[in-house]
């Protein structure tokens, strides 16, 4: 009878005679080995290591990001080894002295947005943030944001500071020099606040303003407050060297 059950007599882990030599109805539309890549389409290599690569919110790859200063490489967490999905590592980086030169970079930044009381351990919110001001960088200026970033702390850290010397009612300004772990830590200071200031009744949003203030810095441009702030702090000192 046409609709009697067809019994399968194959051991366990055999095929059967009827299907040994493979689903060939239709194989014109469903190709067994491989199939046909499409103009445009990536290699299927290429794909699975992009898939394989940890990408900060599945976007922004860390390969390519280099520190052009090599006295800061130690302490701008930017490498593979520091890749994240997102800038929130739940780590405890303040339980050591110089633990968080080893947190990432993109996380500092967020972290330095949490300021002035009523923003204090919003990191949700300093994460949205920094994921807008990644895609509006990128609008901006077609690079990897993650590069951006970088090039604008390495170009905001001031290099040379001045400290008070001196007691008993005689004091006085002394140049110094500014340890590198002390630069990115004042960078990412002056970048947020310069972008704070700036979004601070605004039509702007703060994301806005911060890719701006970003992008100015990277280049290293006078419209950055960060720039014009570390320039300041380098004349001051210069005059008490």
């Amino acid at each position: 009878m046409a609709d009697e059950a067809v019994i399968d007599t194959a051991m366990p882990g055999e095929l059967s005679a009827e299907f040994e030599g493979g689903y060939t109805e239709g194989a014109e539309e469903f190709p067994t080995e491989g199939y046909a890549i499409a103009d445009g389409d990536e290699p299927l290599e290429a794909m699975e290591e992009k898939g394989n690569e940890t990408q900060l919110f599945g976007k922004w790859s860390f390969a390519d990001v280099s520190v052009s200063d090599i006295s800061l490489q130690d302490y701008i967490a930017c490498t593979i080894k520091h890749a994240t999905y997102l800038p929130h590592t739940a780590g405890r980086y303040q339980k050591k002295r110089f633990r968080k030169a080893s947190c990432p970079i993109v996380e500092r930044l967020a972290c330095c947005l949490m300021r002035k009381g009523r923003n204090s351990g919003k990191k949700l919110l300093a994460m949205r943030i920094v994921q807008h001001t990644l895609e509006n960088i990128h609008l901006m200026t077609d690079d990897n944001p993650i590069q951006v970033i970088v090039d604008a702390i390495i170009n905001s850290g001031p290099r040379e500071d001045s400290t008070r010397v001196g007691g008993a009612g005689v004091v006085r300004r002394q140049a110094v020099d500014m340890s590198p772990f002390r630069r990115v830590n004042y960078a990412l200071y002056l970048l947020a606040t310069g972008a704070r200031e700036s979004s601070f009744r605004n039509l702007k949003s703060m994301s806005e303003c911060l890719a701006e203030e970003l992008i100015n810095a990277a280049k290293g441009s006078s419209n950055s407050y960060a720039i014009k702030k570390k320039d300041e702090i380098e004349r001051v000192s210069k005059s008490n060297r």
